[in-house]
């Protein structure tokens, strides 16, 4: 959800009694998935950590991206995987509850299921996917081009060696 996390990591106690615009966003996007009204200690545990944690690293990597970096596509390996973890912890506790208790977060209209809880947060799926088979594909390169140049040079290093010893054990010749 992007509905500034910050914000609800501040005021997730108040939110279902404000009436800030923040607070009535969050509200809104809470009829596809209740705990954003309750407090509960999964939501506010995966948001805090994407606003202290993951924020941060996305800005670092901005940073690394726009100085093109050699870090770039490590920084963004590890954001991506993060994104993906905590779409994929934030579905899953909310489909276990469902499946071990029957009781759901979310509303059954197509709006507040497919848009809200499905639709808002398939971004947060698509586009960390596409960056991280990306830099994968980029850093399988540059290895694979690292290790050729690497054999050539261990290559090049044994024959130097090699011509190196055959000149020390002939004999010298004298005038």
């Amino acid at each position: 959800m992007s509905l500034s996390p910050g914000y609800f990591v501040l005021n997730h106690a108040t939110v279902a009694s404000s009436q800030s615009l923040l607070a009535q966003l969050w509200k809104e996007y809470a009829l596809s998935d209740s705990r954003y009204l309750t407090s509960d200690f999964f939501m506010l545990s995966v948001e805090s950590i994407t606003v202290f944690l993951w924020g941060p690293l996305c800005l670092a990597n901005a940073i690394a991206i726009a100085r093109n970096s050699p870090a770039r596509h490590a920084l963004r390996i590890i954001a991506c995987v993060a994104h993906l973890y905590g779409v994929a912890l934030y579905y899953a506790t909310s489909q276990c509850e469902f499946y071990f208790t029957g009781r759901s977060h979310s509303r059954p209209e197509f709006v507040y299921f497919w848009v809200y809880y499905v639709g808002f947060n398939l971004p947060w799926v698509i586009v960390p996917a596409l960056l991280l088979v990306d830099s994968v594909k980029t850093v399988t390169r540059a290895m694979r081009a690292l290790d050729k140049a690497d054999a050539t040079l261990s290559s090049h290093r044994l024959r130097t060696n090699s011509d190196l010893s055959r000149s020390q054990l002939e004999p010298k010749k004298t005038k």
